[in-house]
């Protein structure tokens, strides 16, 4: 395993991520932030004041003893253009360099779209579509599909410099933005799904959910349709500043940059007559990550949902790991018993959420596990699946054991839910806890498995590649809850 440390300099913060990496993957293990003045030294007088300097060489010094005690191999360093504009600009980074060592680059403009389009499409399972990222000086508009974008455009505003110069009304910053836009000859194309990421349209998901009680505290793969992000809007307007300041889980809690973010996306919503935005978590620095593990890759994960599976295991999974044999075998056993469950198939990525991270609550405490892969399932940033999916794998992954289940819980989300939900979660419940003891052994013993209906009996063959006799042990012991909504007696063989 390897580490590599992103160090990001803004024209108002510092910021240093680490990152495992291994076998192409990569994982953020930890992340520090802190406030720098170089935006008010460039605004005033286009020049770094030694103090400013000072400060970020000491923050910047910090950040390089803690890459040691990490022991990233790999360092990443990249500055704001708007660094550029500082007339002692080459100063300032010798000063860096001769105390730190630390050699930082300006992204060009090819480098943000391709770093933000690989970080975005494998956060969302769009395969065509567009992507708004809203940055804190620029904003990109990304149209792509499959596997390359198909053009892009930079817009010289974001969340931050679009509040320079007098003090602007919500307003003044929306119709500015807005007149960007027009003066642009870029569309997406029809029936595009549009992703939208970066601060604004996270805090965007954020306060929609606060207004619509959406009962879900996960900001990637949220969709905000016009008319709540409109809401969200006059929410925000019609606070008082004191009011907004109070509104709590922003990214960003500084006021003006939520006025100033909703201003663009409201904006953006107009021009584009946009029905439905799907916000992601994506960031730059991912895109950074995942081009210097994987290489010059542009292009979205064949599979997205087993990606992120395989991203979560790779730095923790056991020897002997089997959370891919239990998914392959819930499959089968959820084909096999289809004329007994009569489920349909949009229930399989859910069902395979759960089999694939059944045991994930042993991280907790091995001690109910099961109930502990509730809340882990819900805030494991699981990619390529939607939330309502993810929601009902881990409901899933609870209902191993049929006593786990609590309609209290379940009324939690009730908005989200339905009642054929409720039966579905509560039988395939059953075949991941099934699919689990049929690899008991963490040896590939049950390679297949064939159902007879005889009666009120099931009788399933087991195709073995060794003895099967803990497997079949483990498998009688979901008998009573097989019964208890299957209406079958259970049977091994």
């Amino acid at each position: 395993m390897e580490k590599i440390a992103v160090i990001e300099l803004a024209d108002k913060f510092a910021k240093l991520s680490i990152y495992k990496t291994q076998n192409g993957r990569f994982s953020l293990n930890r992340s520090e932030e802190d406030a720098v003045s170089i935006f008010n030294d460039i605004s005033e007088e286009k020049l770094l004041r030694p103090k400013t300097i000072t400060d970020v060489v000491s923050i910047l010094k910090i950040y390089r003893n803690v890459i040691e005690e990490e022991g990233a191999g790999r360092i990443i360093a990249v500055a704001d253009n708007i660094i550029s504009k500082a007339r002692n600009q080459r100063g300032f980074f010798d000063e860096i360099f001769n105390n730190t060592g630390l050699n930082f680059a300006f992204l060009t403009e090819d480098e943000c779209v391709k770093n933000i389009y690989a970080s975005t499409v494998n956060s969302v399972d769009v395969s065509k579509g567009g992507i708004i990222f809203v940055g804190e000086n620029e904003t990109f508009l990304i149209r792509y599909n499959r596997r390359s974008t198909l053009g892009s455009v930079c817009i010289p505003y974001g969340y931050e410099n679009i509040m320079e110069g007098a003090e602007k009304s919500f307003a003044q910053m929306k119709d500015l933005f807005a007149a960007e836009l027009k003066v642009r000859d870029f569309k997406f194309e029809a029936d595009s799904i549009i992703v939208g990421a970066g601060v604004p349209f996270v805090n965007l998901g954020r306060i929609a959910k606060k207004v619509t009680k959406y009962p879900l505290e996960i900001d990637n793969n949220y969709d905000v349709e016009f008319k709540t992000q409109k809401a969200v809007v006059d929410f925000v307007n019609g606070l008082d500043v004191e009011k907004v300041k109070k509104v709590k889980g922003l990214v960003n809690d500084r006021t003006e940059v939520l006025y100033s973010g909703l201003a663009i996306v409201a904006a953006l919503y107009e021009h584009f007559k946009l029905p439905q935005v799907t916000v992601s978590t994506a960031c730059l620095r991912d895109g950074l990550v995942s081009a210097s593990v994987a290489g010059e890759v542009q292009e979205k994960l064949s599979d997205l949902l087993a990606s992120s599976f395989s991203n979560i295991y790779e730095f923790e999974k056991p020897d002997l790991s089997i959370n891919n044999r239990v998914a392959n075998m819930a499959g089968i056993l959820f084909k096999q018993l289809k004329v007994m469950h009569k489920l349909p198939r949009l229930y399989v990525k859910p069902m395979r959420v759960a089999a694939y991270m059944f045991d994930i609550g042993k991280r907790i405490s091995f001690e109910d596990y099961e109930k502990h892969g509730f809340y882990a399932i819900l805030n494991s940033g699981l990619c390529g699946v939607s939330q309502k999916d993810l929601l009902l794998g881990a409901f899933i992954c609870e209902c191993q054991l049929a006593d786990n289940f609590s309609l209290s819980k379940w009324m939690k989300y009730k908005d989200l839910l339905t009642d054929e939900d409720l039966n579905a979660v509560r039988k395939l419940g059953i075949i991941v806890r099934l699919a689990a003891a049929l690899n008991s052994s963490k040896k590939l013993v049950v390679t297949d498995v064939m159902c007879d209906i005889l009666g009120d009996s099931i009788i399933m063959k087991l195709v073995v590649n060794g003895d099967p006799t803990y497997e079949i042990m483990q498998g009688m012991k979901v008998a009573r809850d097989y019964r208890k909504f299957f209406k079958k007696n259970l049977q091994l063989i």
